[in-house]
Parts: structure tokens; sequence; C-alpha cells
């Protein structure tokens, strides 16, 4: 037979074909053949499949918060919705604690569950490019023969610890929210549930179709969304005057959270582009995250459609 042969062991190492094909060293001191690295293992230069034992880097963690507060933004923006209050009453804080109180403890119960299991810290593989997400479409086929099946999880373990903690949430959201929502928004409350059965399942699906895309274009959603939404807020007044806009954004305690929460993801976004560019963190870049409301505030005026001439 000619061409690439694979045998069941080998008493030698030689390179495995393509990037994620690795040998496991067996005890009577042979080398398996080439194929997927166990979970929590990764291949190396030499194509010998090592344990994950790397810290994750501060963008890791960005991005699993990242994950964390998109799904508690939905929450909170579904509860709001159903709610249709323009103050924020004792009833909807009671619901927005609650999705507070789902998230945080899926993403603590989520770390726990994590290698090394019962700390708050995580051992992951060092991610370095956008096809260690994608080992699926990296199979090499030695030869045109025949492929060789090496899909891992080679951004171990922040492609699947994301899965578990939409798990969790999903699963203590159903504990927790029913009894608060009956006992302070009977009729509304239920609704920010149904919500939230629909929007975990899109959210795992967007993860395992587009995680990587995601891990690298989050700090950008994330501003592109802060700078959209906080445009939305302001155009729903009705009296968009700067005097106006500028006593709402301070006298109206709705107001004051919806910007600040703006101001923070903005914020984040920020931190976390400067971040991935490899860009130290600069006090002056503070200055970033009010400029979009402000921006909005002083040029509402030149908006106005009551001010334009259609000759």
């Amino acid at each position: 037979m000619t061409g690439y042969k694979q045998t069941k062991t080998m008493n030698y190492l030689e390179k495995c074909p393509g990037m994620y094909c690795g040998r496991e060293l067996l005890g009577d001191g042979n080398w398996t053949d080439c194929g997927a690295c166990p979970r929590g293992f990764k291949t190396n230069e030499t194509s010998i499949c090592v344990p994950c034992d790397d810290n994750p880097m501060l963008y890791d963690w960005l991005y699993l918060g990242f994950m964390a507060l998109l799904a508690l933004v939905l929450h909170w923006f579904c509860i709001d919705m159903v709610a249709m209050r323009r103050n924020i009453p004792k009833e909807v804080i009671a619901l927005h604690l609650s999705a507070l109180v789902e998230i945080l403890g899926a993403s603590l119960i989520t770390l726990q569950l994590t290698e090394p299991i019962g700390s708050f810290g995580i051992q992951s593989c060092r991610i370095k490019r956008l096809s260690d997400w994608y080992t699926l479409l990296h199979n090499p086929n030695p030869n045109y023969e025949r492929s060789l099946h090496c899909t891992q999880e080679a951004v171990y373990p922040l492609y699947t610890m994301v899965f578990v903690f939409y798990s969790l949430g999903v699963l203590l959201m159903l504990l927790l929210r029913p009894p608060i929502a009956q006992k302070f928004l009977p009729k509304q409350g239920k609704f920010s549930i149904y919500a939230a059965l629909y929007f975990f399942p899109i959210l795992a699906l967007l993860h395992a179709v587009g995680g990587g895309l995601i891990y690298y274009s989050f700090p950008y959603i994330t501003i592109i969304l802060s700078v959209l939404s906080n445009a939305a807020h302001f155009a729903f007044k009705l009296n968009q005057t700067m005097k106006s806009l500028l006593l709402s954004s301070v006298s109206d305690i709705k107001n004051v959270v919806v910007i600040l929460g703006h101001w923070l993801l903005h914020g984040y976004g920020v931190m976390a582009v400067a971040t991935l560019r490899g860009v130290n963190i600069h006090p002056a870049m503070v200055i970033l995250v009010p400029l979009p409301a402000l921006f909005y505030i002083l040029t509402a005026r030149f908006t106005d459609p009551h001010k334009l001439h259609i000759e």
C-alpha cells in the first residue's frame, strides 16, 4: 500500500498531518495513531497531545464576561418590555435582581465545574488563530486517500463552558423566576420567562456556529450596540431639545440607570478593543465613554424633522 499509512501504535514519534492531529504516549512506550486529542489536551509542534495548563488571558476573561453580560442584558430588556412601565417600580426591580442572581449563579457554578474543579480559576489552551474554534473544518486528507478525524476543543474550555453557562442559566431561571414573577408581576412577569426560553437557544446556536467570530469581534459588537442603544433611548424622547434631554438624563431615575448602563457597556467595549490590539489601557480612554450620549444631545437639534424645509 502506497502513500500515508496509519498504524495503531508506533515505537517512534512521527509528526501527524494537519494542525490538530496528535498522538498520545502509551504505557508500553509506543505512540497511538494520529487522531483527536482528548478533551483538555491540545497537540503541540511535534504532534504530541499535551494538557491545557495555560492561564486565560485578560481578553479570554473579557470574552466570557461578554457572554454573561449579553444574557443579562437580554433578560433586563425583556423584563422592561413586558412590564411597560415608564419608571422602575419595586416589582420590576425584583425581576431585574432575580435575573442578576440567575446570571451570577450560573457564572459561578460554571467556574466551579470547570477544571480545576472547585476553584474560580480555569486552565485553558492558548488560542492562537481563528481556526482553533473550527477544527471540524481542518481535518487533513493525506494523499487524498481518507480523512483523519481530529475534531477537538482546541480552545478548551471556552467553547463548552458557555453551553454549560446557558444550561445553568435556564435551570436557575426556572427555579427562581416563577415564584418572584407570580408575587410581583403575575400577568406580565411570566412573559419574561417565555422570552428567555426563546433567546437562550438562539444564543446557543450563535455560539455553536460563530463562536470564533464572536470571540474576535465582541469588542466592536459591544461598542456598536451600546452606541445604537444609546441613540434609540434618546430618540424615543418626545422633547428633543438639548435642555430637555439634559434635564431628563439627570432628573429621571430610570434615564440615569439606562445611561449609566450604556456607559458601562461602552467602557467594557473600549477596554476589550484595547486588550485585543495590545494597547495599554490609559485613563484618558474614560473620556470616550460618555461621548455617544453627549454627541446625541448636542446634535439632536440639527436632526429635528420639524426644522427640515422641503422646497
